[in-house]
């Protein structure tokens, strides 16, 4: 955080600061000294620099979901990602084509969903079972013969559960199908094997993995390439798939940050859990915090937590702590959390659920403060319910 500022970030979940390495790798992207030149450039050498850049990158991203690198295509984010596989392959579906998804997916899919609805096709959406997982039962159930893809995220931005992509594969598979996966919160967190998961289409960003803003990718396996259709005209770039002059400073990022992950990830995880465990430990003992989908195969970076301690509000922590009461498209539109109301949480627990998300620099000492913080809260609630206010 600033100089100055007593703030203890939590919110990793919604964006991550960009790694020192990262920076200086994509500041000799930028300027007259450095490798600024339009990778699509092939005349001159400017031009053919920042190509190289760029598919050293691609091969970096490529590493990390052990794809091929021209397996990878480059988009704005995986928003974008999410909307060109799924409108990608609906507009090439030659008619009414079937959707599955589940109700606690990201907005970026699940209006998109409701985008390809108002389009005349179908959507199914799959209720999450009591521990807050996705059940491949439930997928199954709801497949259909005209379904043409399943899409489902890794990781939940707000939970934390973890999705059996595998086995949701296999399913998909049998059924004459494909499937698409939203792993922007699952990137450097948990191992990805684009293959031996059978995804055959993978949206990922930058932002969540200690790189910069404004760059992700869509992973297409080779057997589904031709059958999406492009969203962004213009240049024939990405193998036709989505045209525009490629940013090469946010893509060499890109490439950084998804190299350090391979290296780093296991051991971030480990020191993350002992942290995740610690909080859980101090705060088991105030008999009001309660750890939504805790029973759930989860990742060990995002908790929510439902507090059931009346005149509880979440904005009484957020003067020392940065957390989240919802995912950032969720509080952006003023609107409970989708994820919680589909897992069983009413109006007025959701109110009173915070996201602590920890990431790469979370120390102990920011644990223990906000360890402090939810005491302090806690102790002024119940103070303020014992004298009648």
């Amino acid at each position: 955080m600033s100089e100055g500022s007593n703030l203890r970030y939590f919110d990793y979940a919604a964006t991550t600061p960009v790694d020192e390495r990262v920076s200086e790798a994509m500041f000799g992207c930028m300027g007259i000294g450095g490798i600024f030149g339009n990778p699509a450039s092939s005349s001159h050498a400017a031009g053919l620099s920042a190509r190289e850049r760029v598919e050293r990158a691609r091969a970096q991203v490529a590493d990390l979901i052990k794809a091929r690198p021209d397996e990878i295509v480059w988009t704005s984010g995986a928003t974008e990602s999410n909307n060109l596989a799924l409108k990608g392959y609906a507009e090439n579906a030659h008619g009414r084509c079937h959707l599955v998804t589940s109700q606690i997916e990201h907005k970026a899919i699940l209006d998109t969903m409701a985008s390809l609805e108002k389009r005349g096709h179908p959507v199914t959406y799959v209720r999450p079972d009591g521990s807050g997982e996705i059940a491949p039962e439930a997928v199954k159930a709801a497949l259909r013969s005209d379904t043409g893809i399943v899409s489902l995220m890794l990781v939940n931005n707000e939970i934390g559960t973890l999705t059996n992509i595998p086995e949701m594969s296999r399913i998909v598979h049998a059924a004459g199908a494909i499937l698409h996966v939203d792993a922007a919160q699952a990137l450097g967190k948990t191992p990805i094997d684009v293959e031996t998961m059978g995804i055959d289409l993978m949206s990922i960003s930058a932002h969540k993995l200690y790189g910069p803003k404004g760059i992700g990718a869509l992973y297409v396996s080779e057997n589904v390439a031709k059958r999406i259709a492009a969203q962004m005209h213009g240049g024939g770039h990405e193998r036709g798939l989505r045209s525009g002059t490629l940013p090469t400073h946010q893509i060499v990022g890109m490439g950084v940050a998804c190299e350090l992950a391979a290296a780093e990830m296991m051991a971030d995880n480990d020191r993350i859990s002992r942290l995740h465990q610690r909080f859980m430990d101090a705060v088991a003992d105030l008999g009001v915090v309660v750890q939504n989908a805790a029973h759930a195969k989860r990742i060990p970076h995002t908790l929510s937590l439902t507090l059931d301690l009346p005149g509880f509000f979440p904005f009484m922590l957020s003067d020392e702590l940065a957390i989240s009461s919802t995912s950032a498209c969720s509080s952006a539109a003023g609107a409970p959390s989708h994820v919680l109301t589909a897992i069983g949480l009413d109006e007025d627990a959701a109110s009173r659920t915070v996201r602590l998300s920890l990431g790469r620099y979370t120390t102990q000492e920011d644990v223990d403060h906000a360890i402090a913080c939810l005491r302090a809260v806690v102790r002024q609630c119940r103070e303020s319910v014992a004298a009648g206010l």
